[in-house]
């Protein structure tokens, strides 16, 4: 049997690689998507105090460290039982948009962009972000580093540091916005909102316009149908911030709806020998493998998945942009809202309707004259011992979830990152290309080859944020099967 390895993989964050074992008749047989890097934050915050968490866990990733930094913000909320006050909330929320601006930005013109705007075959040398200047020109660079530039400035401002922010604390947040400030930042989010329409744009005339890329994006070589998973407010729109944590089956009807603080009872973790990565799975119906459909467990958890589990967005221009989603794509309405889209291209487009989004709310907090208030922090009295936080980082449902001691020093942790959600359909997504592109011993190019990479590329994967702990040192469900795929034995850790 021969074997291809894709080593190593490109434009993402992290490391990882590829392997593709092929039969006697140049067959694809099987595929592996392997994460060799192990971090191991679950095991050395052990023995931490509870309350330096968000200044630890944002350094597991230089790319989302705002997501983990409000997570374990929103765990130590929980753990030591305060409500943060209106204003503080609403300073948190306003710096997330700014960073979802900022890491949908990044992703769409250096990572995944690329493909489309050079194209899939195109030279690797071409195929990046000095390409994209290239081929787009000066000017739309410009505005693509200003946008990054302006809003990383309203994140070292109100968030205390550049990258890794240090502002959050357990009932709130330490940094009041002044008047002069809130005008700033109002400003700049009108420019975002400029700057997103302006990117859906691009997207439109580069790739909807184009009838090579619809249909590949439409076609069978990216697609899955599994369970979706995303947070929605009250009314079951999207919101990256808070809410309950809603997922549907791959018809489009609602399985589970639950507050963040439940997901143990409906998330288990699948363990693979050949990788430090984790698989969770919908515990209610159980891991069935690397396998499509309503029977098995597998879920998604991405920019395209939180719009598939929603019934629309919060602002109005993200509105029109989500209907225009679906209509394009061919998604029908039953019971009032759209049927999921199961092309896993379209996660490109998804992510920029988000956003737009992002922007649009991000004025909405800019405005509302609550948020240069002075009450910012209501101070903790407390120690509960457990603290679970959840947010929707750019990649998927993040969750932390911490144990303490009476004195507030750590005696267990759990993440479940949005990569991590995603690994099993990512590694699906690869083998389902592979094996499309890949056939009867044909000559297996390097532009062939990016197209099976933008399998995993769409899901856009922080590697370094899912991978915190061995296997078998962490909550989880291991199955043992015989051949017949029958249930021998199940293992369970909690």
């Amino acid at each position: 049997m021969n074997k291809i390895t894709i080593e190593p993989i490109t434009r993402l964050e992290g490391h990882g690689k590829i392997e593709i074992f092929l039969d006697e008749k140049g067959n694809v047989a099987n595929t592996y998507f392997q994460v060799p890097e192990l971090r191991g934050f679950e095991q050395f915050c052990v023995g931490r105090l509870a309350e330096d968490m968000p200044v630890i866990t944002n350094r597991i990733c230089g790319v989302c460290p705002e997501a983990h930094h409000m997570a374990s913000v929103k765990a130590l909320d929980d753990l030591f039982g305060v409500v943060p006050p209106p204003a503080a909330v609403k300073i948190r929320e306003l710096i997330y948009m700014a960073f979802y601006v900022t890491d949908h930005t990044t992703h769409f013109y250096a990572l995944g962009g690329p493909d489309f705007i050079i194209g899939p075959e195109a030279p690797p040398a071409e195929r990046n972000i000095l390409g994209v200047i290239k081929k787009v020109g000066l000017d739309i660079a410009k505005q693509v580093i200003d946008c990054r530039a302006r809003n990383h400035h309203i994140l070292e401002l109100l968030g205390g540091r550049g990258i890794h922010l240090v502002a959050g604390v357990p009932g709130g947040w330490s940094r009041a916005v002044s008047v002069d400030e809130r005008r700033q930042i109002e400003d700049i989010a009108r420019k975002n909102i400029d700057f997103a329409l302006f990117t859906l744009k691009i997207f439109s005339d580069i790739v909807l316009k184009n009838s090579a890329y619809l249909d590949l994006i439409t076609s069978d070589i990216y697609l899955h149908k599994t369970y979706y998973m995303g947070t929605v407010d009250d009314k079951n729109r999207v919101n990256f911030y808070d809410g309950l944590v809603r997922v549907v089956d791959p018809e489009g009807k609602e399985f589970v709806k639950y507050h963040p603080k439940e997901y143990a009872s409906h998330i288990a973790e699948h363990v693979e020998p050949w990788t430090y990565l984790k698989f969770p799975y919908l515990k209610n119906i159980g891991w069935k493998g690397f396998e499509d459909g309503i029977n098995s467990g597998v879920y998604c958890a991405t920019p395209l998945s939180r719009l598939n589990v929603s019934d629309g967005m919060a602002t109005q221009l993200a509105q029109e942009h989500y209907e225009q989603f679906y209509e394009t794509l061919g998604s029908k309405k039953i019971n009032g809202r759209y049927q999921p889209v199961h092309y896993r291209l379209a996660t490109h487009w998804a992510r920029l309707v988000e956003l737009l989004y992002a922007a649009e709310h991000m004025l909405e907090l800019a405005i509302d004259p609550e948020i240069t208030s002075d009450h910012i922090r209501n101070i903790p009295k407390e120690i509960k011992g457990v603290g679970i936080g959840s947010v929707e980082a750019p990649r998927g449902t993040l969750t932390h979830h911490y144990i303490s001691d009476t004195r507030g020093v750590l005696t267990k942790i759990n993440l479940i990152v949005g990569t991590t959600n995603n690994y099993a359909p990512m590694s699906m997504s690869i083998k389902r290309a592979a094996q499309k592109f890949i056939y009867n011993g044909q000559i297996v190019t390097e532009g062939l080859l990016n197209k099976i990479e933008m399998a995993f590329r769409l899901y856009d994967p922080c590697l370094s944020c899912a991978t915190h702990t061995l296997p078998g040192k962490m909550p989880m469900e291991v199955t043992i099967r015989d051949k017949d795929c029958n249930i021998i034995r199940t293992l369970a850790r909690d």
